[in-house]
């Protein structure tokens, strides 16, 4: 299950499909794997606050995950929350050359990644963890989100 929050109406104003697009992303990245995901689509503010309070960085970030404690006996595991803000987004695709809603997938496959234990703290987790990425987003037709455009 994926559930989808706008909390900040930017989101939807710059991308009027952006659950769908969300959900799609969190979907092609679960694949075989089952659990719930939460997804929130808020602002720099609502994530620099997140990240100072749990990651003692006072500065907003384009997608925080937070993975869900173990629940045993529970039908539909949930495996966390990922938060993206929107001003950083949207700043990001634009700087990078990319298409909101392609940015978005790429960030959305990126946190579901981290929900489902991936990570990127050495050069082999980020080699690893950025392959995994591509592939999914080649899945979903949109181009490597890693390729230097010169």
């Amino acid at each position: 299950m994926i559930a989808v929050e706008v909390e900040a109406e930017a989101w939807s104003d710059a991308l009027p499909d952006v659950e769908a697009v969300a959900t799609r992303a969190a979907i092609a990245t679960l694949g075989a794997a089952s659990g719930a995901v939460a997804i929130l689509l808020t602002d720099d503010e609502t994530v620099r606050d997140l990240n100072a309070r749990f990651r003692g960085k006072d500065k907003p970030t384009n997608v925080l995950s937070f993975p869900a404690a173990p629940m045993p006996r529970i039908e539909l595991t949930p495996l966390g929350d990922i938060v993206l803000a929107f001003e950083t987004c949207a700043a990001e695709a634009g700087t990078q050359g990319k298409s909101l809603s392609d940015h978005l997938t790429h960030l959305v496959a990126h946190g579901v990644l981290h929900l489902l234990g991936r990570d990127h703290e050495n050069d082999a987790e980020a080699q690893a963890m950025e392959a995994e990425e591509r592939a999914i987003l080649a899945g979903l037709g949109i181009s490597d989100p890693y390729r230097v455009i010169a």
